[in-house]
């Protein structure tokens, strides 16, 4: 098995597949959403720290965002199930209807 040489930080993979940063920040909340080492914690000197995803945590959070859509009641149960802030889930959606 090959060995990850490099990741892209969560702003990129957003900007790189066209989702929004906060969808994917909840999406992040719980590790288990990604296969297991496929989403890193970068330690850049804050308390936040930095998501970054290998190439596979990329398809594997595609995968899960196709997979949520056909749910009933697709992204904004889910954002409910994950308790956001009602706020939280109205800025996802909003963005989420222009899809």
């Amino acid at each position: 098995m090959a060995r990850v040489t490099h990741v892209h930080t969560i702003d990129e993979v957003a900007r790189r597949i066209g989702e929004n940063l906060e969808l994917i920040e909840v999406v992040c909340w719980n590790s288990d959403n990604i296969d297991y080492g496929q989403m890193i914690w970068v330690d850049n000197g804050t308390e936040e720290g930095i998501k970054a995803f290998t190439d596979r945590g990329i398809e594997c959070l595609q995968e899960l965002l196709a997979d949520i859509r056909t749910w009933d009641g697709g992204i904004r149960e889910f954002l409910r199930d994950e308790q956001c802030e009602p706020n939280v889930i109205e800025r996802i959606m909003a963005e989420e209807k222009n899809r």
